[in-house]
């Protein structure tokens, strides 16, 4: 199985996704989702896999979500993703193959366990929060961006994310668009544990022990129990896509986008109505 934006590895029970794509922070494309649902799919019909890591290339990011530098009024598209699609996934912008990627670490019946390395912002945000487990490095920082590029995730990444830290938490992470530290992540219950970068790997492998050592039974029906309490919400997220999409082709999300890739800070007041 070869892959172009992301490293794909399984060994003691483990298979372990890198998005690889350090250059840009692990900003990801469209073609970085679809390897990452091959590898989800390959991982959850292993049964030598018990245990699924999720992480970015390098010491500086996990993923700062989608890459701002390929996105156009028609979403996001680049030259190195012709002819990338693989069961007919090929057209699908790039917030379907997000959600499809985030409801598969959600409905595989193994824990999904995130290694953040760095940065985890926007899109790249929202994969740690729908992971059963996130383990931080204490230099990892948090946050959304979207409403200052132009873009939201209505669905998993402020619904869900509610579930996880509250509703006035989540309101104030969106709203706002701040970045918080590992240990203000610790605090508010966005993240499991917080470790030295060295001891990063070295925390995730112990965890990842852990879990092999427990009933894989009891551990699948565990998680769909989790996430039955939250299983609406991939109504709201599938219709959140839709609207994300037609978003994406109007002069207000793009001053956004172009503000971002402009270095200069957006004027969204013309868009106030």
């Amino acid at each position: 199985m070869e892959f172009k934006e992301i490293l794909y590895t399984k060994y003691n029970g483990r298979a372990k996704i890198t998005i690889n794509r350090p250059q840009k922070l692990n900003a990801f494309t469209n073609l970085t989702l679809q390897e990452m649902i091959r590898a989800l799919l390959d991982a959850w019909t292993d049964s030598g896999v018990g245990v699924i890591i999720i992480t970015g290339s390098g010491d500086r990011a996990f993923s700062v979500g989608g890459d701002q530098s390929i996105r156009t009024k028609g979403g996001y598209a680049g030259p190195d993703e012709e002819g990338s699609g693989f069961a007919g996934l090929g057209n699908l912008p790039l917030a379907n193959n997000h959600a499809l990627m985030l409801q598969l670490i959600r409905t595989i019946p193994k824990p999904v366990v995130a290694m953040v390395n760095g940065y985890a912002i926007g899109g790249g945000h929202v994969i740690h929060v729908v992971c059963d487990l996130t383990v931080a490095s204490s230099n990892a920082r948090f946050g959304q961006v979207g409403p200052r590029v132009g873009s939201f995730d209505a669905g998993y990444g402020s619904a869900y994310l509610a579930r996880v830290v509250g509703e006035k938490k989540a309101r104030e992470i969106w709203y706002l668009c701040r970045q918080y530290s590992a240990e203000e992540a610790l605090q508010m219950g966005l993240v499991n544990w917080v470790v030295p970068p060295e001891k990063l790997e070295e925390e995730v492998e112990s965890i990842c022990d852990t879990l092999l050592s427990h009933s894989p039974t009891a551990l699948a029906a565990l998680k769909t129990s989790f996430n039955a309490d939250t299983e609406s919400i991939w109504g709201i997220h599938s219709m959140a896509g839709i609207a994300l999409n037609l978003y994406y082709g109007t002069d207000e999300a793009m001053e956004g986008r172009n503000a971002f890739m402009e270095k200069r800070k957006p004027d969204f007041s013309k868009f106030r109505k």
